[in-house]
């Protein structure tokens, strides 16, 4: 009876292990592609934006440009609205660069995506190679012993995964803090 209990407590222990961990690691999966699609969305509507502001800032140039080209004098006025829109299209160039520099971040969040995904697998790998080694003649000593070191590598595969859960990406969306280009 003694061997029974601890084969219920194994498999329990086992199950009840197996099920919270990959509840959490698909829970971190779910999470992390919400991030990912978020971030993908805003940098593509910034991106666009920006290019938006760069034709127009470009076709306001070429609009001064001609203007000179027809023989109009170089006034102050037309120096300082050439300055200020290589100004804006400077800033607008900036904006544009910030976006892109969001595909960093979605690769470190599809990163950890692809460690818990790796890291179920290797988890649900084991069962299944230990599950291999036990059949309806084994015995309760090494039905015993398989499911302890079954029950060890999950417990080591759930305190790797501790570790990863959670880590942030440097930035969560496209207006905060500043992005270091270079």
């Amino acid at each position: 009876m003694t061997n029974q209990k601890n084969l219920g407590a194994l498999l329990e222990h086992l199950l009840t292990t197996l099920s919270n961990q990959g509840n959490q690691q698909l829970t971190e999966v779910e999470m992390d592609l919400i991030q990912t699609s978020y971030l993908l969305a805003e940098a593509i509507e910034k991106l666009g934006a920006s290019f938006m502001n760069i034709h127009e800032s470009v076709e306001a140039q070429h609009t001064a440009i001609s203007a000179l080209k027809d023989g109009e004098q170089v006034s102050s006025e037309l120096r300082s609205t050439l300055d200020k829109l290589r100004e804006e299209t400077a800033h607008h160039v900036s904006a544009a660069v910030t976006g892109l520099q969001f595909q960093d971040m979605t690769g470190q969040l599809i990163g950890r995506i692809a460690g818990h995904v790796s890291n179920l697998r290797e988890v649900l790998a084991e069962m299944g190679s230990s599950g291999a080694t036990l059949s309806v003649d084994t015995g309760d000593e090494a039905a015993i012993a398989v499911l302890e070191s079954v029950n060890r590598a999950v417990d080591l595969r759930g305190s790797e995964q501790g570790a990863l859960s959670r880590k942030t990406v440097v930035q969560t969306d496209m207006g905060s803090g500043d992005i270091e280009l270079f």
